[in-house]
């Protein structure tokens, strides 16, 4: 048994690169609408629950046959049939610090799963000194994780709850993953190659060090870090140029959309486009210009968590967007990237904090809600 439900969205243009959102107030009714128009006209999109009573869901990944295998932050995999049924939590998946933010993150089908059935996950995980965001993989067999096996885990362990990142992203070329981490709420050893804190790391699908990696042989460097001065990333994706994007949270303010290149610095937490929580400056990045900056940012705060590139057939107007999920935003937020530049050209209210966003195989959108009662639900055309 699944709900289904509309939600009215309209986005109003007032000035070139200024818009207005107008949102209704929802009903109690089962079924709601949801409008959006914008530079590409009206978009009805129409909202199907398929599960709920997830603790917390936070990754999700299609397998070849359709089913949705689906991370809780507490620390199981599930899987949704196509049915829209649940399974139980699944053997196989290591021990995970759930505390805070830190869990069981995300969830990643190897390209070439169909002969080497690999699965990979990552998490938090536990050690001494604290926790850590780590990486590992195992082979999905007979319903469950077989030999699974930890392929990098991020240095130093820390105490604290906080920034694991671990958005997991194959290259184009199905060689190298991407793994997305925070800086632990540590502030500066974002700035230091010599950890892997506040970092993307990029390696071969075993866990090995690609040889042509920006900190390759250098000493005291980390030689998985791809990028470095990032605060907290949670959202990824590849675009069909094979440029790398990220959304990650900034501080009060300033959050950010970069497209991080291989060894440069981001600048975290010497600049930002935010400020402390307590209310103190941050300098601009405008200001530090050794750093690279965003293409794109928010004040006030989307709190991006998973993002798509969409290139399905099922919404048009939504071709080519960058789908990122918004956790403070409740909704998904549309960004159309243009080379090496980006703009914000609409929102998918939703009334809820979205932690992931997917693309099905059949073109419609499948997002998490991050909550103890967390729901899977599916986007299509109204109509």
């Amino acid at each position: 048994m699944f709900l289904r439900g509309k939600y009215f969205l309209k986005t109003t243009a007032i000035l070139p690169g200024l818009l207005v959102w107008a949102f209704a107030a929802c009903s109690n009714n089962a079924s709601e609408n949801n409008n959006e128009t914008d530079g590409a006209g009206e978009i009805a999109i129409e909202t199907t629950e398929l599960a709920k009573g997830l603790n917390h869901p936070w990754g999700m990944a299609f397998l070849p046959d359709g089913r949705l295998l689906v991370t809780e932050r507490s620390g199981s995999l599930r899987i949704l049939d196509a049915n829209n049924e649940l399974s139980e939590p699944i053997d196989g998946v290591p021990e995970v610090f759930s505390q805070g933010q830190g869990g069981l993150l995300d969830v990643a089908v190897d390209p070439g799963f169909q002969n080497n059935r690999y699965v990979y996950l990552s998490f938090s995980e536990p050690g001494d000194g604290g926790a850590s965001t780590a990486l590992g993989r195992g082979a999905f067999q007979n319903g469950c994780l077989e030999g699974f096996t930890v392929i990098f885990s991020q240095q130093p362990k820390v105490s604290g709850p906080n920034h694991f990142g671990g958005r997991i992203v194959f290259s184009p070329d199905g060689k190298y993953i991407f793994l997305t981490m925070g800086e632990r709420f540590l502030f500066d050893p974002a700035q230091d190659v010599g950890n892997h804190l506040g970092t993307i790391v990029r390696i071969n699908l075993d866990g090995g060090i690609p040889d042509d990696n920006p900190f390759s042989g250098q000493a005291g460097a980390a030689s998985e870090i791809w990028s470095y001065g990032h605060r907290n990333i949670e959202a990824a994706v590849f675009d069909p140029d094979g440029k790398l994007w990220i959304a990650e949270m900034g501080p009060r303010g300033g959050d950010e959309l970069n497209q991080p290149e291989a060894g440069k610095n981001y600048g975290w937490p010497l600049v930002s486009w935010g400020e402390h929580y307590d209310g103190r400056d941050i300098p601009d990045p405008s200001t530090r210009p050794e750093f690279a900056d965003a293409v794109l940012h928010w004040t006030p705060v989307i709190s991006p968590s998973g993002m798509e590139y969409y290139d399905g057939d099922l919404f048009p107007e939504l071709k080519g967007n960058i789908l990122i999920g918004g956790l403070t935003a409740q909704g998904v937020v549309r960004v159309k990237a243009n080379g090496n530049g980006a703009e914000e050209v609409g929102r998918i209210n939703l009334g809820a904090r979205i932690r992931d966003v997917e693309q099905a195989p059949d073109g419609s959108i499948y997002v998490l809600t991050d909550e103890n009662n967390g729901k899977i639900l599916r986007l299509t055309p109204a109509g």
